[in-house]
């Protein structure tokens, strides 16, 4: 099967590819335009943003242009954007909106909440509990007035996302994304994640920027020689092959065409012992803190 047609039932009934072109930290209107370009040339069809990228007016533009010339429909493309911590609570609603002006899509295919915890309010504080428990009510307000199709979340916990489960406004949540690879993951998550339908979505596929420890590690080298794919193919296909979501980001031409070129199979062996690499070694911010 060609992996860049692999998809996820969303609790909405909609579809979600399960490759995704991440774009943290890719910023300005003609970085984003020539990325874009080059992603839509070789196949992605989901694009992952947030408020916090400051990234959202740039792909807005690009896709104006680049929809067209790649003849491709605004419901060809999924798109994603998450909700600054700085704007938990009821004013989520308004951030949704900014968001969709931003983009300038019509609507958003998915919004999550991008941290459990609130901007400016302590990390141990309760105030954390009850505000992404407003944002998560006015997220389902922005289905329900058709702004966006499917809401969900990124950084939560299993204690976070009982929490949200347990009051949910009659929307569950479609997605988790959180740190996820070989070095770093937790089955409890993945377990709840499936009974409840949710999506659990990898970022940090590759290790944390700038660090390459994970891409330069021993096994992951070894099996990427053996398959005779590169180590990032190798990450990237593991998580896939899980049926995890993954939303690597490149700014050249050759990652991002290699990024998508996932039509191979990790034997078992090799699977196992990836997953054997598992040492609680995270490369990103810790959401378990958060109260």
């Amino acid at each position: 099967m060609d992996c860049t047609n692999m998809k996820f039932q969303l609790q909405s009934g909609r579809l979600m590819p399960l490759i995704g072109f991440g774009t943290y930290l890719i910023t300005g209107d003609q970085l984003i335009y020539q990325v874009l370009d080059q992603a839509l040339a070789s196949g992605y069809r989901h694009i992952d943003t947030a408020t916090v990228y400051h990234n959202e007016s740039s792909i807005g533009r690009a896709l104006k242009t680049l929809l067209p010339k790649h003849k491709l429909k605004r419901e060809d493309i999924f798109i994603t954007s998450k909700l600054a911590p700085i704007d938990q609570g009821e004013k989520a609603f308004s951030a949704v909106q900014e968001s969709l002006r931003n983009l300038d899509c019509g609507y958003l295919d998915l919004y999550l909440i991008h941290w459990p915890g609130a901007g400016r309010v302590p990390v141990d504080s309760e105030e954390n509990r009850k505000l992404r428990s407003q944002s998560w009510a006015s997220l389902a307000k922005a289905v329900n007035a058709g702004l966006v199709k499917d809401i969900g979340v990124s950084n939560y916990t299993v204690k976070h996302l009982n929490e949200l489960l347990a009051n949910d406004c009659g929307v569950k949540p479609s997605v988790n994304q959180v740190e996820w690879h070989p070095k770093y993951y937790q089955t409890d998550l993945l377990n709840l994640c499936r009974r409840e339908g949710i999506l659990l979505q990898a970022y940090s596929s590759l290790g944390g920027t700038g660090n390459s420890n994970l891409l330069k590690d021993p096994v992951v080298s070894q099996i990427s020689t053996l398959l005779g794919k590169s180590p990032a193919q190798v990450l990237l296909r593991w998580a896939l092959q899980q049926n995890i979501c993954i939303i690597p980001k490149a700014r050249s031409a050759e990652h991002i065409k290699a990024n998508i070129d996932l039509n191979f199979v990790i034997p078992n062996e090799m699977m196992t012992q990836l997953n054997n690499l598992n040492s609680n070694e995270k490369f990103a911010w810790n959401p378990e803190v958060v109260a």
